[in-house]
Parts: structure tokens; C-alpha cells; sequence
């Protein structure tokens, strides 16, 4: 008469245990591009003129809400962005003449840019490490538009979001 199968106890001699998944299968890069959170964004950008005053900027930066500006020379080409730290820094220096001076002497010229096809987890390190809320997209030396490290950090946790409940859905279904 054949044995009939009888499942492990404890006192049996136990095998190795296999995993399925690693630390590093747990945790891998995702692939999200900039390009990706550009088409669901899109390519707005909003600059201003190294020549153009502050008080200028100042008003660009309020009437959009936003935070920070490209600034494009004569040719439309970047040669900087004004970001409201540029601003307010330039108004500690020179306090109650902040607003006459031009963008081309607060803007930062030495700008971070990236391409459309790079990570987003990449661009979000670089700012980190960078200690910048501001990037220019740019592709083929033209400008693509710009993203910001909430748009990085909003279209993250919205990917996650998602990977939760497919995760959910596996283990339920």
C-alpha cells in the first residue's frame, strides 16, 4: 500500500530556505521617465530676460505661482534661471534695492539640466544632492519644459500608490 503524503513538521530536518524575492528585487530602481511626467504635465515653461528687472520677475513669479523662472538671452537660448533663493538672497545683500537690479546679475547661470529620457529617481537624487527645486528639461539643446522636485516627489507617490494596489490585488485575488 503506497504511503500517503504526510507535510513537514517540526521536528523534521529542515531544508534550506529559498526566497523568491531579494532585498534588491524589493527595491529596484524604477524606470519612470522625465519625459513621462512631462506628458502628463506638460511643457509650460514661463522666462524672462536677463535684461529684465527683477521687479519684473518678481511679478512673473507671483502672477504664476510659481517658484522659479528660465531665463532665455536674445536668441531664446538658457543662460540661467532666477529661482525665488536668487531673489531673496540679492535682497539680503542689497536691501530696499533688490527690485531695480537685472535677472543677469541674481540669476544662477551654472544650470542642472536633464533629458527627457532620464529617471526620474536620478533627477530627484541630483536635486537632492544639488539643493535645488528647479530643472530645466532639455533635448538637442532645445527646451522642453522644466520640472520641479514636487512634480518628481507627486508623480512618485502616485506610482507607488498604484504599485500598492496591484500588490494588494495579487496577494487578495
Amino acid at each position: 500500500m503506497p504511503a500517503s503524503y504526510q507535510s513537514p513538521m517540526r521536528k523534521d530536518k529542515t531544508k534550506g530556505r529559498t526566497h523568491s524575492q531579494s532585498v534588491a528585487t524589493n527595491v529596484q530602481t524604477e524606470h519612470s521617465t522625465v519625459a513621462q511626467l512631462l506628458k502628463g504635465k506638460g511643457q509650460d515653461v514661463f522666462a524672462v530676460s536677463p535684461h529684465d528687472t527683477l521687479e519684473t520677475a518678481v511679478r512673473e513669479l507671483r502672477d504664476k505661482r510659481i517658484g522659479a523662472l528660465i531665463v532665455k538671452d536674445d536668441s531664446g537660448a538658457l543662460c540661467g534661471i532666477l529661482s525665488e533663493r536668487d531673489i531673496v538672497q540679492n535682497l539680503a545683500a542689497t536691501p530696499g534695492q533688490t527690485l531695480q537690479n537685472a535677472v543677469q546679475d541674481v540669476m544662477t547661470t551654472k544650470v542642472e539640466t536633464c533629458g527627457p529620457a532620464e529617471t526620474l529617481v536620478s533627477v530627484l537624487h541630483r536635486m537632492t544632492e544639488g539643493r535645488f527645486r528647479h530643472m530645466p528639461v532639455v533635448d538637442g539643446g532645445a527646451l522642453q519644459g522644466m520640472v520641479t522636485i514636487g512634480d518628481v516627489v507627486s508623480f512618485r507617490l502616485v506610482e507607488l500608490e498604484h504599485a500598492s494596489v496591484r500588490l494588494k490585488q495579487l496577494l487578495v485575488g
